[in-house]
């Protein structure tokens, strides 16, 4: 305690010095922890966008930019066979959206009507009524549920609107149910039109032909859903001519979330290597100060041994002095990191994707202490064992 209250008190004496040592470490750590805060909180906001989307469910559809996109070209027949054929697949259905005038009562405005069957893929809770049941595909009856957005602007004087009729074009529809508002913010992971209605009753309606624009397909263990992508995609290209020509593309929760997540791992790789240039150059720094201590101290270090002080008493002097001065630095640095990586969460992310994310402290806190303990041992280790081994009786004659 006596050798940090002493080491604390030299650093305060050279205030500017002390703080010009340490900028490297601020700008280092300080770096480091913004973009690890970010990265985290970038992640759990992409989860917490995406929590609506089913976990068991993955889209496969041609890549429109191949040159034989009409032959790639997703068919009615094609999900039936997938369905029957691939083990893990408990339903396939086919994707799209048309735009058509909805009316209810005496509103209307134009929306998207979109397929879904009884393993809806926008999980968003029911604020009323219920979802698609076996039946309702079986039948291909004309029900449907609708958005929260639909919902207040067709039926702005509130109440369960279920079992109330909607006119999508020439169509009469049966509301079945309404979904709950989503999480505010401007990102909204919603897949799927604002009114949806059993796929079959869409392929009815809308689909003029025997090809659709994708397919969604139900896993019964979410786990299994690239190993399930790549048999569904070596299906249809054996059904379709079996080319390896035929580019299909896959979407899924996990691959959309790990592809972010990647992304933001790599920049904190970079920016951690960055962090070390920057803990190197100012080890040097730190190292040079110090040495230049040890000789402004000369004589000091001299009386110390003369009166009984020992070698070892000498190092911890010196070596505290390092550590205080490199946490110091560290400390400031982690004060700065979170307050930006913060800032930037608050009124960046947040707005953007209506999720809060924790701050990762506890990682934030061990990368400042870690860049502390580094650079105090690599670069105040020295000086301090050089002070110690100073000769007294050269120490006291130094001037």
């Amino acid at each position: 305690m006596m050798y940090a209250a002493e080491a604390w008190r030299v650093l305060m004496a050279n205030k500017l010095r002390s703080l010009l040592t340490v900028t490297g470490l601020i700008i280092g750590v300080g770096a480091v922890v913004a973009i690890l805060v970010l990265g985290k909180s970038m992640g759990g906001a992409v989860d917490a966008a995406l929590v609506n989307v089913a976990d068991n469910s993955f889209i496969v559809y041609p890549n429109p930019t191949q040159r034989n996109v009409q032959s790639a070209a997703i068919r009615l027949s094609d999900l039936t066979a997938v369905q029957a054929s691939t083990p893990g697949i408990v339903s396939a259905l086919p994707i799209g959206f048309q735009s058509d005038l909805v009316r209810a009562g005496h509103v209307q405005a134009r929306y998207n009507i979109s397929p879904d069957g009884p393993i809806p893929f926008n999980t968003t809770p029911l604020l009323y009524g219920r979802d698609f049941t076996e039946a309702d595909i079986a039948a291909s009856t004309h029900v449907c549920v609708i958005s929260n957005a639909a919902y207040q602007r067709l039926f702005p004087a509130g109440g369960d609107p279920t079992g109330s009729d909607l006119y999508a074009g020439s169509q009469r529809y049966v509301i079945v149910g309404v979904l709950q508002p989503p999480h505010h913010g401007f990102i909204n992971a919603s897949f799927g039109g604002d009114i949806s209605i059993p796929w079959t009753t869409y392929v009815a309606t809308y689909v003029h032909g025997s090809t659709v624009f994708a397919g969604r397909f139900v896993a019964q263990n979410p786990a299994d859903i690239p190993q399930l992508e790549l048999s569904v995609i070596n299906l249809l290209r054996t059904r379709h001519g079996g080319s390896t020509s035929m580019e299909y593309q896959t979407f899924d929760k996990a691959r959309i979330t790990q592809g972010i997540n990647g992304v933001f791992n790599a920049m904190t790789l970079i920016v951690a290597l960055i962090g070390a240039v920057s803990l190197v150059v100012a080890g040097i720094g730190v190292m040079n100060i110090m040495l230049v201590s040890v000789a402004e101290r000369t004589r000091e270090i001299g009386v110390r041994k003369a009166i009984g002080a020992r070698a070892g008493q000498i190092l911890a002097q010196f070596f505290i002095e390092s550590l205080l001065l490199c946490g110091s630095g560290c400390g400031i640095g982690l004060v700065i990191g979170l307050a930006i990586g913060q800032a930037v969460n608050q009124f960046a992310i947040v707005r953007l994707t209506g999720s809060i994310a924790p701050i990762p402290w506890l990682m934030a806190v061990g990368v400042a202490a870690v860049f502390a303990a580094v650079a105090a041992l690599a670069f105040g280790t020295y000086p301090a064992y050089r002070a110690s081994k100073l000769d007294p009786i050269e120490a006291l004659r130094y001037e």
